[in-house]
This record gives C-alpha cells, sequence and structure tokens, in this order.
C-alpha cells in the first residue's frame, strides 16, 4: 500500500503499520466531528510520524498512485474535513486475494 504524506512524498507501508494507522484514524474523525483542532493536529503528526520512521520512501520518480493521504497537521479544519471521505483519511479497501 501507497501513503502520501502531502507536501512531502510517497512511502511503501505495510499491513501492521496501516492498522496502527487505522487506529489514528479513527482518533482524528472523531477529533474532527468535535471541532478539536489540537487533537486532530495530534493524530496527523502522528500519523505522519509512524509513516516516516516505518514506511519507505519512494523515489521522487516512482509515480504509483496513493491508497492514503495524508495532510499536514497545519490545515485549517475545514481544509482537512474536505479531504476525509466518510471512511476517513484511509479507505476501507478489499482485501488482497489468499
Amino acid at each position: 500500500m501507497i501513503a502520501r504524506l502531502m507536501g512531502e512524498g510517497q512511502y511503501r507501508i505495510d499491513d501492521g503499520l496501516l492498522e496502527r494507522l487505522n487506529e489514528l484514524d479513527d482518533r482524528a474523525i472523531a477529533a474532527l466531528e468535535r471541532d478539536d483542532e489540537a487533537e486532530l493536529d495530534a493524530c496527523l503528526e502522528q500519523m505522519a510520524a509512524l509513516v516516516r520512521s516505518e514506511g519507505q520512501e519512494l523515489a521522487l520518480e516512482d509515480l504509483h498512485p496513493s491508497d492514503l493521504l495524508i495532510p499536514p497537521p497545519d490545515l485549517t479544519l475545514e481544509e482537512t474535513r474536505q479531504l476525509f471521505s466518510e471512511d476517513g483519511l484511509i479507505p476501507d479497501l478489499p482485501a488482497a486475494p489468499a
């Protein structure tokens, strides 16, 4: 799976990291629904830090489509709200065939 950190680049992430990102995504959605910008920013920072530390950064010329997008924490609540879908930042993707 490919994660894009807006303004930074793309990273390949594994399923274990995706599960942890999903938990943060759920917290981010709840913060957004409460208009809690501080909590939302903290969740986005944690998501980006996990991707940076545990993901594999792709070369700039590698143009894989991104499966998920993590915005920077400096966006307004409304700007961030526009990036979320009903599934959050991380869509519910079908499981890979066994």
